[in-house]
């Protein structure tokens, strides 16, 4: 299969309509209603949780069963205090980046719908010029233009509204995707490209497969613990992004060697099971699909984890994809590189056998 034909113009009009979409942490039921919609021609059933993970299985009653997954939520900001002035003051809802919130548009979800605000932050005259303050939690603020607290409560903006950035997707110079939510709803858009490739090309699996967008990673892989207890699943291959650790201020020596552009990357960890990894980068090699290796030490700091230790252990693996300037709004990855993840899932799947175990003891 040619990674030149997997993407096309429908996939690519979803993708920009999905990332548009916001999906914060706690509040991911819209952005997946998107998702069910465009995966539900290439899956049999669906299964939704009370906190709104969504799965779609195909051959939902296989004994033997297999999980794609990734996750739908984004990082955000909650309302957490209201001056007397009128000046909102923020706190975390996910590992939001306080250095770029200042200068930033900002959407307000209420239940009137969207307020719309600004960070704002004292002009360059104005700051001290022997010690510059920066940006930190404890100093950046929103403006709505309301001069009182009564006035911004009158729009319906409380303690507890959830706060996101407005900017879109874009294409940078023909091949790299550029959005906020990058992280992870590329995840979700790759594993469902795999699913209408697998319905496309006719492919029958001889195991249940669940094509799992997990919610609330981003504050410690909550959907994931909750979904892997749901389904029980026998394997697990997660896709996450990780660093492109070639611009400029990391250490390599610290974070690995590893470039938007040059294929996916599997990952070495303890959660990650050998067996099945060995499978993954046998099906690279056999495929010739690039990739990429990343040691991510005790935990990989994805679904992977909450995957691999639940239900007495889980085979798991994770594949992920470069990507530049990580919870920042200009998150970029380069479309070979999705591609790439795409296909080398869907030969993966193709290379799993109906009740393969990955015992190292057999």
């Amino acid at each position: 299969m040619s990674t030149k034909s997997i993407l096309n113009e429908t996939s690519i009009a979803f993708l920009e309509s999905y990332l548009n979409n916001a999906s914060p942490t706690g509040y991911e039921s819209e952005g997946q209603k998107l998702w069910m919609n465009y995966l539900q021609p290439y899956v049999d059933t669906f299964i939704t949780d009370t906190y709104g993970t969504a799965v779609g299985v195909i051959n939902p009653d296989a004994p033997f069963k297999v999980v794609i997954e990734g996750h739908a939520d984004e990082i955000s900001w909650y309302v957490n205090y209201i001056t007397d002035d009128g000046l909102l003051y923020v706190i975390r809802n996910g590992g939001s980046d306080h250095q770029i919130a200042p200068s930033k548009r900002v959407n307000i979800h209420t239940k009137n719908g969207i307020v719309k605000g600004v960070f704002g932050w004292p002009a360059i005259h104005t700051r001290l010029r022997d010690k510059e303050e920066v940006p930190k939690l404890s100093n950046i603020f929103i403006d709505l233009g309301c001069e009182t607290k009564e006035q911004v409560e009158a729009m319906g903006v409380h303690v507890g509204c959830v706060i996101t950035y407005p900017d879109e997707f874009m294409i940078l110079n023909e091949n790299k995707f550029v959005c906020r939510a990058i992280d992870n709803r590329m995840g979700g858009f790759m594993i469902a490209e795999v699913a209408r490739l697998l319905h496309e090309n006719k492919k029958t699996l001889p195991f249940g497969l669940y094509i799992v967008n997990s919610v609330q990673e981003e504050i410690g892989l909550r959907g994931a613990e909750m979904i892997a207890h749901t389904i029980k699943p026998n394997v697990a291959i997660v896709t996450d992004v990780c660093h492109d650790t070639n611009t400029p201020m990391i250490d390599k020596k610290v974070e690995g060697d590893l470039k938007m552009g040059k294929g996916p990357v599997i990952a070495y960890s303890p959660a990650i099971q050998n067996k099945l990894r060995d499978l993954i980068v046998d099906t690279a090699e056999e495929n010739k699909i690039p990739f990429q290796r990343h040691a991510t030490s005790r935990a990989t700091g994805t679904d992977t984890d909450a995957f691999a230790y639940s239900n007495g252990g889980v085979a798991s693996a994770l594949i992920s994809l470069p990507l530049r300037y990580m919870h920042t709004t200009v998150e970029m990855v380069h479309r070979d590189d999705v591609e790439n993840v795409i296909q080398l899932i869907y030969e993966s799947l193709l290379k799993i056998e109906n009740n393969q175990t990955f015992s190292y003891f057999k």
